[in-house]
């Protein structure tokens, strides 16, 4: 009747201006962080060998997570026949191309010819490559004019990083009003689309986490992935229960160095910059959740698209902090990139949090695993829990 109408109506207006909020953050967030991220990297000293090691395990875990994310999701389908807010009617995608058409035209949207321009509308691929070649130019110029401007992203990040947290406490009452929303347009079926959406992200990140990070730490850090878990299980129940890899960073220090016996040298490099950088279960979730929205959309990726989902997925798993909720922007950026409207955000807000904490817990897991196989490759000789 008329009340429902009206519950509606106030509904949506009270999500939509948190999607807002949400997007307001979004850019400034990523370019503050990316660019602190980068230029941070180069304080370190040691950057060289073991920063080259770190970086291709990280990028190397985050990519199986991302296949699995999306083979889950073809093979799954949860997004099929659901009703999103603000959907209705096939969004029209782009069309197939040749592998070689989609790699140029993604080399096009990564190089921009005006980066104001990019940051004005909102292009994530130029901005992240942007703000990437910033921070490594930073770097590069040192000094005092490179260490201004790191202050300046710095004090930046600080500021957006305070907002952001802002508009996130807030995301109870945009959740409650879409949940209000779509319950009041839709009844309870969209509690059942969102059931198949939770299994197949949980699956994805269960996959990851007994198949493929178990077989890394067998093959190439010769552990029993086993022992391996139980020695860091008071990291792995802390980042499940905080959902903030950040926030669990001094714990998975002690369990890695104390519980096995990894050394301070390889920890203290590559777990800080695992929590920043390596974001193995946000990087499937953020997959899974793209393509969950394209598909309530009606809207069949074809490979094309599936591959800028894989590709910026990455890079926004590298850019994005290791906060709870994060990920939420991170989404809003992989939605633009396909040509996607943001309220499909909206939906999946309401089970967030659950998956946030079980991502978590694989994002530290990852970490730590790295710090395993980057001290066997830099030959250390571990006592504890070797097979």
């Amino acid at each position: 009747g008329g009340w429902k109408r009206r519950v509606a109506v106030i509904a949506s207006f009270i999500g939509k201006t948190f999607l807002r909020l949400l997007n307001m953050v979004t850019i400034p967030l990523i370019v503050t962080s990316l660019v602190t991220g980068i230029a941070g990297l180069g304080k370190s000293s040691r950057l060289g060998a073991m920063f080259g090691k770190t970086l291709i395990y990280y990028v190397t875990t985050s990519l199986l997570a991302i296949i699995t994310g999306i083979l889950m999701v073809n093979v799954v389908r949860p997004g099929v026949g659901a009703d999103l807010p603000g959907g209705g009617g096939v969004v029209s995608g782009p069309g197939e191309e040749s592998i070689g058409g989609i790699f140029v035209e993604l080399i096009n949207k990564m190089v921009p010819t005006n980066p104001i321009q990019s940051l004005a509308g909102a292009e994530f691929l130029s901005i992240i490559t942007f703000s990437i070649l910033i921070g490594l130019f930073i770097i590069q110029t040192g000094g005092k004019s490179g260490e201004t401007l790191r202050n300046l992203f710095q004090s930046g990040f600080d500021v957006m990083m305070r907002m952001t947290m802002f508009v996130i406490h807030l995301a109870p009452i945009g959740v409650f009003a879409f949940i209000l929303f779509a319950t009041a347009t839709q009844g309870l079926s969209v509690f059942k689309t969102l059931a198949w959406y939770m299994l197949t992200v949980f699956l994805g990140l269960v996959v990851h986490a007994t198949l493929t990070l178990p077989l890394i730490l067998r093959l190439v850090a010769k552990r029993s992935p086993w022992k391996y878990a139980q020695a860091m299980s008071p990291a792995l129940m802390t980042a499940f229960s905080t959902a903030s890899s950040n926030g669990t960073l001094p714990l998975t220090l002690n369990c890695v160095e104390q519980n096995a016996g990894v050394s301070n040298r390889t920890t203290s490099f590559v777990l800080p910059l695992g929590a920043t950088v390596n974001m193995d279960g946000t990087a499937l979730y953020e997959c899974v959740a793209a393509m969950f929205i394209a598909q309530a959309y009606g809207l069949d990726l074809g490979f094309a698209q599936q591959f800028t989902v894989v590709f910026v997925a990455l890079m926004t798993s590298i850019g994005v902090a290791g906060i709870p909720s994060a990920s939420l922007v991170a989404i809003a950026i992989i939605l633009a990139a396909i040509g996607l409207p943001a309220e499909g955000i909206g939906l999946i807000l309401a089970v967030d949090r659950v998956l946030d904490m079980a991502r978590t817990a694989v994002n530290v897991f990852s970490d730590s695993c790295g710090a395993v196989v980057i001290g066997r490759l830099e030959g250390e000789q571990t006592i504890l829990g070797e097979t």
